[in-house]
């Protein structure tokens, strides 16, 4: 397989029937050239609204659906049918920017690092503001240092409604003391929901060397890490909707210990001070060194890569840019013996872009996505989605790869020879024997779903 092939399969989302042409003369500069500059925004992303305005406008829906429940029975109706209109043109953002985009490779980057740093939206407002979330806090930050990304991905309002931080109030703090004095019945206190997947899934790993007594400190740590403008009255009504607001009322205050280290900073600069020490830690450049190989070259990766990735992490704090150069650069990602199989979302993103087709109509991709189990956005919990084919794997999977398969090739129909396609956009990679079986198809159709579901382009 060509160096051209594995540039537009393996790190990019899969080829056009174009894009060979351009990967084949140098494919590490073509991957290098998207790493470097500006964000670079689809259209229909840019017009996408802030997620703040989206967030205050649902949760004033919200708050008046259960206001008048009993009195208008609408309500309920007018909140779900907003709520899945932000969703819907979000969603259908997120996949014309994959199916059109020139610079794969980073736009690949956006969909891991948002996997990593995983909300779900089968929880209220979430569904609203995941697109968002992906714009504001991932989209501008996977080039840079790794603090400054997990810095915006812990204080976008989205994680913090997601994992109940904006619930969660020192014991010691002016708030808690004043509650709990007047509610001896049932104390407020700590969530440690977003410690814990800090530590877990965002940082350190599971094996990182932190214990449950660093999870609650932690929680202490970024108690007052909220959201502006919650409700229109009272404690919490300071701050600017919908944006991140740390609330001096509800932190914890004092020096704690996290991992062996005192931290005497007051405020949000004592979280921001651990996030920085956790974002710099040995484990952490080791547990996203073995991600990123993970996902770029194999499910079981070779030590080889993971060291050199992690060697550079530390040795320049976090430069993802100068990570993804390693990956880049290394002979293990190009080397042909390694291969993904691809996630649902990777299948229709690929389908996609194999047919330069931008989707029209959203609930064609959701629909897809659905009946292979990825729904956009919807990982069910923080830990994102699997990224083996362990996981993507087994007969029923398979045979709904086929159906939907069979759905593409009916509305493709015989405008497009299968074989063809595979010699544009799978070019060396195409094996010989799968191209000879579906020469050899009843009719055009068939062999494009035999294309489709063939493991030459279930790979990538």
């Amino acid at each position: 397989m060509s160096k051209g092939v594995i540039a537009a399969s393996r790190f990019g989302l899969g080829a056009r029937p174009d894009d060979l042409k351009t990967t084949k003369h140098n494919p590490e500069a073509w991957l290098l050239d998207q790493i470097q500059g500006p964000p670079r925004l689809h259209d229909e992303i840019q017009r996408l609204p802030d997620s703040a305005a989206v967030l205050v406008a649902v949760q004033d829906l919200r708050r008046q659906e259960r206001e008048e429940k009993n009195k208008d029975p609408d309500a309920a109706k007018t909140y779900g049918r907003i709520v899945r209109r932000h969703y819907t043109e979000q969603t259908n953002a997120r996949y014309r920017a994959a199916a059109e985009t020139d610079h794969p490779f980073h736009e690949r980057l956006v969909h891991f690092w948002s996997n990593h740093f995983a909300i779900s939206a089968d929880k209220q407002p979430i569904p609203a503001i995941a697109g968002l979330y992906e714009k504001e806090a991932i989209r501008p930050n996977v080039s840079g240092k790794f603090i400054d990304l997990l810095l915006a991905a812990e204080k976008h309002p989205a994680m913090i409604v997601y994992l109940d931080n904006q619930r969660s109030v020192g014991p010691a703090s002016p708030l808690g003391k004043r509650a709990n004095r007047k509610r001896k019945d049932r104390e407020i206190g700590l969530n440690e929901n977003l410690a814990r997947e800090i530590l877990e899934l965002h940082t350190l790993g599971v094996h990182g060397g932190y214990t449950q007594q660093d999870v609650t400190t932690l929680a202490k740590v970024i108690t007052g890490w909220s959201v502006g403008g919650t409700n229109d009255r009272g404690q919490f009504a300071a701050g600017v909707p919908g944006t991140f607001e740390f609330r001096e009322t509800i932190h914890e205050p004092g020096a704690h210990k996290i991992l062996g280290k005192r931290y005497a900073q007051a405020g949000m600069k004592q979280g921001e001070a651990v996030l920085r020490d956790l974002a710099s830690h040995p484990s952490t450049a080791r547990f996203i060194s073995t991600k990123l190989a993970r996902h770029f070259v194999a499910d079981d990766p070779p030590e080889s890569i993971i060291d050199k990735l992690t060697t550079v992490f530390l040795r320049t704090g976090g430069d993802l840019a100068a990570c993804y150069e390693v990956l880049i650069k290394s002979e293990e990602a190009w080397l042909t013996v390694y291969n993904k199989y691809k996630t649902p979302h990777d299948f229709v993103v690929s389908t996609l872009r194999a047919f330069n087709h931008s989707p029209g109509n959203p609930r064609f991709i959701t629909g897809a996505l659905d009946l292979m189990g990825q729904t956009p956005y919807r990982p069910g919990s923080p830990a994102g989605w699997p990224d083996t084919a362990a996981h993507w794997g087994g007969a029923d999977a398979l045979y709904k790869r086929i159906e939907w398969s069979n759905t593409v090739s009916r509305i493709v129909g015989s405008r497009v020879n299968p074989v063809d396609l595979g010699d544009a956009i799978l070019g060396d990679a195409f094996n010989p024997e799968t191209r000879k079986a579906i020469s050899r198809a009843d009719s055009l159709q068939q062999g494009m779903t035999l294309f489709l579901a063939s493991p030459d382009f279930q790979r990538r």
